[in-house]
């Protein structure tokens, strides 16, 4: 991963505190109502929510889990699924309990909240965790372009879904948005750091067997 995601990382994070603090603020309720006028019965755009369904999620990290153990024996990785996409939904519920603020089209005693968004939240995280391992490996540049800007589009497809189906708050698919990316970056740093230690391992350990045998 390249060095200015980091700093990337760091500004989507106070972002997301942004959000938090002034999300009850006049100036956001404004940009939120703005957003939804236009955004607001966009029928293709509505549909496009299926993309951050639990459902979708489920099926699509189910099959690169597989495809990570099949085809690569990757189990680093698997967990890389593990703590991005489940932990990443776990929280995502979490906070939705935690701050209670209700769906736009929903009352308040209606148990069923809406920050952050978790069609953008847990969206791009799956998606992004797709597109890291498909273009991991993948020997041309104007295809890991490709895979990630399909993996981008797809992210604001789904989350702007539901600012156009009332279900969310702009602030909400922001926040969402901006969470998911700061927590997929610091997965990513994680499963970064284990690789370089364990290719430095394999590393000592093949030069100590070759010094052995030239004994």
């Amino acid at each position: 991963m390249k060095r200015i995601f980091y700093p990337m990382a760091m500004a989507t994070l106070l972002g997301f505190f942004g959000i938090l603090y002034y999300y009850q603020q006049e100036p956001v309720r404004e940009l939120d109502e703005r957003a939804a006028l236009l955004f607001g019965g966009m029928e293709w755009l509505k549909a496009m929510s299926f993309i951050g369904e639990q459902w979708m999620i489920f099926a699509v990290s189910f099959l690169l889990l597989v495809f990570l153990w099949a085809f690569r024996h990757n189990y680093r990785g698997m967990f890389f699924v593990f703590l991005a996409v489940g932990a990443g939904n776990a929280l995502n519920q979490l906070l939705q309990q935690w701050f209670g603020r209700p769906m736009p089209d929903f009352p308040e005693e209606v148990a069923s909240y809406s920050f952050p968004s978790d069609h953008a939240m847990v969206g791009l995280l799956y998606l992004f965790t797709l597109a890291y391992f498909l273009s991991e490996r993948a020997g041309a540049r104007s295809i890991r372009l490709a895979v990630w800007l399909a993996a981008v589009l797809l992210t604001f497809l789904a989350a702007l879904s539901q600012v156009a189906s009332g279900a969310h708050f702009l602030s909400d698919v922001l926040a969402g948005l901006f969470l998911g990316y700061t927590l997929f970056v610091l997965v990513a740093i994680w499963y970064e750091m284990r690789e370089r230690q364990f290719r430095k391992r394999q590393y000592l350990r093949a030069a100590e067997q070759e010094g052995m045998g030239e004994r």
